[in-house]
This record gives C-alpha cells, structure tokens and sequence, in this order.
C-alpha cells in the first residue's frame, strides 16, 4: 500500500477535525474550516453559499436534546477530490437512529471549497423527528 500524498492527508485531517467540532456543536470552528464562498450542497436542497451563511445553517439545527455522531466507514482522496462515507447517527433524547451519507468535498488552500452530501432525505427527516412518547 502506498504513502498517502501530504495535501491528501491535510484534506482527511481537515474532514476529521469539522468531524470532532460538529459533534461538539462548535460551529464557528466548523464554519472556520470552509473558504469565504464554501458551499454545502445537500444535493436534494438548494446550495448554502458562503463561509457565514454556512454557520447560520448549521447553528440553527442545533437543539439542546439533540446529538449527532458521524460513523465513518471509508474515507479517501481520488482525482483530488475526498470521499466520505458515513453512517451519521442523530440521538434525540437519547434515541439515535442512522442516517447513511456520502460527502464529496473539494478544497482550496486547505479549507473546503464545495461540499456535496448524498442521503435519502425522508430518512433524515424522520430521523430528525421527537421521539414519541407513550
């Protein structure tokens, strides 16, 4: 198996450390990691533009009951792009159910640039759902 290229090993290091902050819920790291005009794409919606906007999205998801967890099964950098694949487990009041993802993520002087996310979107929103109570 060969050596893994420097600037391939930056972006997995860079992936792991929006990783660590996401699951701390310390969005103005996560926020920090994106260029100026980084774009998330979840591909089923329309893209968040910009480095703030960014921050604004993902802060507002944020619920004190709520954790999320990111699983990954496989990571790697092809054609200078890196390749994500995750289980991401959101826990709401203790209850975590699994939402299967890929994120494609290309970069630029180290930060990410574009971020597209792959998932099935009716099992995230029933994921993201409150635990019924009885």
């Amino acid at each position: 198996m060969g050596t893994i290229a420097s600037d391939d090993a930056t972006k997995i290091r860079t992936f792991m450390t929006m990783k660590d902050a996401w699951e701390r819920k310390h969005w103005r790291q996560c926020a920090d990691l994106m260029t100026e005009d980084g774009i998330l794409h979840s591909v089923m919606l329309e893209p968040c533009k910009g480095r703030e906007n960014f921050f604004d999205r993902i802060r507002k998801t944020e619920r004190p009951n709520k954790q999320v967890k990111l699983h990954i099964r496989s990571i790697g950098v092809a054609g200078g792009l890196l390749f994500v694949e995750r289980n991401d487990e959101i826990i709401i009041d203790g209850i975590g159910r699994f939402i299967p993802t890929v994120g494609v993520l290309e970069f630029v002087g180290g930060r990410i640039s574009h971020w597209r996310e792959y998932y099935d979107r009716p099992t995230l929103l029933a994921a993201v759902q409150e635990p019924v109570r009885r």
